[in-house]
């Protein structure tokens, strides 16, 4: 990572907290979601779904507790139009597990920073995302099938 993607750039994101949390970011100049025209709009979300496609392969490869993928477009604090995906795991606080990421109090701190530490999560993101939009993008104009 980073990645490109038909509508921007798949990053990891900076906060390991939770591993596996990536970003997608918008190529244009979109600052909320409906800026773009519909069809522009449709890729983006179709993009941030592969990428939380490829978030649920490499996490639930590398740690047994992971549950799902939780998806987020905000825009508050950063206008550019971007949207997150959290891996989100078994051995998460229950009062933390089944709400919103950023109720977590100390994702900021300097521990939790991407590092060597997350290099096989980051490469192994990497390959799976590589692989899904390769299979997306070769379906044809529009890649609108989901690959099984």
């Amino acid at each position: 990572m980073p990645a490109r993607m038909r509508s921007g750039w798949a990053v990891i994101g900076d906060t390991r907290h939770l591993p596996g949390y990536c970003v997608l970011l918008h190529d244009g100049d979109a600052d909320h979601l409906t800026d773009p025209g519909r069809r522009e709009r449709a890729e983006f979300m179709f993009d941030l779904a592969l990428l939380g496609e490829a978030v649920q392969h490499a996490c639930s490869d590398a740690d047994p507790g992971f549950l799902r993928v939780n998806y987020e477009v905000l825009g508050n604090p950063l206008p550019l139009l971007h949207g997150h995906v959290h891996a989100r795991y078994a051995w998460e606080p229950d009062a933390l597990r089944h709400g919103p990421v950023r109720r977590y109090p100390d994702r900021g701190e300097p521990r939790f920073r991407l590092d060597e530490r997350h290099d096989d999560l980051r490469a192994a993101l990497t390959r799976a995302l590589e692989r899904i939009t390769a299979e997306t993008y070769a379906e044809g104009p529009g890649g609108t099938r989901v690959p099984r």
